[in-house]
């Protein structure tokens, strides 16, 4: 994000419009960079498990909003490594064709618990 801002070039609202579609424009060619590397190296289908881990990220992003920041750069990349990882792992275990339906399901709705959760938790410590 921030290096989309520094690439349009400006520190006014008025850029917003402008920074957001280059946000936009660059996840979209990376989603459609890693759904074809998936599918390169037999992963399949590369499309939705780049999809489903996107969208993975995403939950623990917005889930992560509530943990306290670090103040160590190496612990932040590591950090940033295992959610990467983890979203993967997740993401190929939930399309997976051979998963039990059952596990998937349950999967899913724990990872859809986390927004809740991580609400409830971020209003009682900051209030509303």
């Amino acid at each position: 994000m921030r290096l989309a801002w520094a690439g349009v070039g400006c520190e006014d609202w008025g850029c917003l419009a402008p920074a957001v579609g280059v946000v936009v424009a660059l996840t979209l060619a990376l989603l459609a960079g890693t759904a074809l590397a998936l599918e390169r190296v037999g992963v399949r289908p590369g499309r939705r498990v780049a999809l489903t881990a996107a969208g993975v990220l995403v939950v623990l992003r917005l889930a992560s909003e509530v943990l306290p920041s670090w103040t160590s750069q190496l612990a932040d990349a590591a950090t940033t490594g295992l959610v990467f990882a983890g979203a993967g792992a997740l993401a190929a275990f939930v399309t997976e064709a051979g998963s039990p339906g059952r596990r998937r399901l349950v999967a899913a709705l724990a990872l859809m618990a986390l927004l809740p959760v991580a609400l409830a938790t971020s209003v009682v410590r900051h209030g509303i």
